[in-house]
């Protein structure tokens, strides 16, 4: 993010926390298509999704006198981050997260091979995504898109790191097969 948007950034969160409605509606307006598509990697249902906006939003700007800009620390970095936690809180409220770890033999399928994401497209893949079981989605997620380690993931959710990465295991493999049948699926273009 530039500096100039962190600058707007900092002044709308500056604002918004006197209460100034117009800077609040502005920051809402800049940022809800991103924290939706956020909250829907994690979340399927849209009515869902649009609870956990609302409460989102509620909670960003009734605590945004604490952001503070700091390097990459961005208010849409910040937004992100309350986005993600109040989606693992509906979840886990919801009880839709069930895990299971892998058995330590070496009797799991093989990994498919990687398919050719460029052939597929972002949306597909992200339809894919959304399709994995709410354990696998939310754990992939949070380490492939997230960038969080197993560690961090086992405190947020309550498990072991080993499960987290039996889970994002077979998150990635489920959504390898997936993909590779989609590819294999597309009609290849022959050069006329």
């Amino acid at each position: 993010m530039s500096t100039e948007h962190t600058a707007v950034d900092s002044l709308l969160a500056r604002k918004a926390s006197t209460g100034d409605k117009a800077a609040m509606k502005e920051i809402y307006a800049l940022h809800v298509r991103y924290l939706t598509a956020v909250c829907s990697r994690y979340v399927v249902n849209a009515e869902d999704v649009k609870d956990i906006l609302q409460d989102t939003f509620v909670k960003i700007f009734s605590s945004i006198a604490a952001f503070t800009p700091s390097g990459d620390g961005s208010l849409r970095s910040w937004m992100t981050r309350i986005t993600v936690n109040e989606a693992l809180q509906f979840i886990r409220r919801k009880q839709r997260l069930l895990f299971t770890d892998l058995p330590d033999d070496d009797h799991s399928p093989a990994e498919p091979p990687p398919p050719d994401c460029d052939a597929i497209g972002a949306d597909r893949i992200h339809e894919e995504i959304r399709k994995l079981p709410d354990g696998y989605r939310t754990i992939f997620n949070l380490f492939a898109i997230e960038g969080h380690s197993h560690k961090e993931i086992a405190s947020m959710l309550g498990i072991t790191p080993s499960t987290s990465a039996s889970q994002f295991h077979r998150a990635k493999t489920l959504l390898a097969t997936r993909l590779s049948h989609i590819t294999q699926s597309t009609p290849s273009k022959s050069p006329i």
